[in-house]
């Protein structure tokens, strides 16, 4: 058991001000460009930056160029004119990757049976997504969203495709103006999330960190987990594999939250801490109806049109508990 230092009772602090304080107006347009000089370097810190972003948000006429810098698609040093030459690497370069996938889709349609299987399914899934904004106008275009996730299936070995792919990316898409935008930030937000929501890289190690973590900040929670709940919360592995997307009220929230697990604050593997907060939702019907492990995924099912806001302020009271206590070994070093 290891003691935390006074920096991190510093952040634990300004952890429980985050909840107490009305969220601030998001970060528009005069206030981010006023974070870049003359020439499109960066005048102020990237700490600064993203803990602004986690206290406050972005709104939604800077949040494409924010999200460049938050998934690494553009760098933290890089000058104006840098951006326009990433900018146009980025285009030619998707182009060059759909050019490939042209030549080489026969091959893969006959002598790749996962190929076709995945195409298929992406297709079904694709043919499920509702387009249309409440006024009954197409906001996505399925055919696109379709090529950019098979070019991301073929290009991605580690991040193969999982169900709720789709629904990510339709979000990018939404999100930006050009095809190589979407697929890119797609690309790049998976490489920084790929610990939190690819099954086969880090979602078994967010499952069993949620475990560690009730049974240290909630015995008798736990308690009834191990027990008559057993098996409960390896089954939530979709709130990780979709980042949440479906617990929210609408697409601003589920933006809000990403962003925030983009910047690392308040703290590493902070989509833990929203998983904990979210089963806490449910914590008091769990033990007063003494439910199963099915009950407890029906009831963790109907956790749907939250506010991030919230979701955040509550993970980031969790976390002000979690650094102010002696905390083992296995939990400091996965938050810290």
């Amino acid at each position: 058991m290891t003691t935390l230092s006074p920096e991190n009772s510093l952040s634990a602090r300004w952890s429980a001000s985050f909840i107490l304080v009305k969220r601030k107006p998001p970060i528009d347009k005069t206030e981010w460009d006023g974070f870049f000089d003359e020439n499109g370097l960066l005048a102020k810190s990237r700490d600064l930056i993203c803990v602004n972003i986690l206290e406050r948000g972005l709104h939604p006429y800077v949040r494409t160029e924010a999200w460049k810098f938050l998934t690494g698609y553009y760098s933290w040093q890089s000058s104006q004119d840098e951006r326009l030459t990433v900018d146009s690497t980025r285009r030619k370069n998707y182009e060059a990757l759909c050019e490939m996938y042209k030549k080489i889709q026969p091959l893969l349609e006959n002598l790749h049976r996962n190929f076709m299987e995945t195409r298929n399914t992406i297709t079904y899934d694709i043919q499920k997504l509702y387009d249309k904004d409440p006024l009954g106008n197409v906001i996505i275009d399925k055919k696109r969203l379709e090529k950019i996730l098979l070019l991301s299936y073929v290009c991605n070995t580690q991040a193969e495709y999982q169900q709720g792919f789709h629904e990510m990316v339709m979000l990018f898409q939404l999100m930006a103006e050009h095809d190589h935008e979407t697929f890119w930030l797609f690309q790049f937000f998976l490489q920084k999330t790929e610990h939190s929501c690819v099954i086969k890289i880090g979602v078994g190690k967010n499952l069993d960190m949620l475990n560690t973590l009730i049974n240290f900040l909630d015995p008798v929670f736990a308690e009834h987990l191990r027990g008559k709940g057993a098996g409960a919360v390896q089954s939530l592995f979709p709130w990780f594999c979709l980042c949440f997307q479906r617990a929210f009220k609408s697409f601003d929230d589920v933006w809000r939250l990403w962003e925030v697990l983009l910047t690392g604050k308040p703290c590493r593997n902070f989509q833990v801490l929203v998983a904990y907060s979210m089963l806490q939702m449910v914590r008091e019907q769990v033990l007063q109806e003494s439910m199963t492990s099915d009950g407890i995924l029906l009831a963790c099912n109907n956790l749907i049109d939250l506010d991030a806001d919230v979701l955040i302020s509550a993970a980031c009271l969790v976390y002000a508990e979690l650094i102010q206590k002696d905390v083992p070994q296995p939990l400091k070093d996965f938050f810290l």
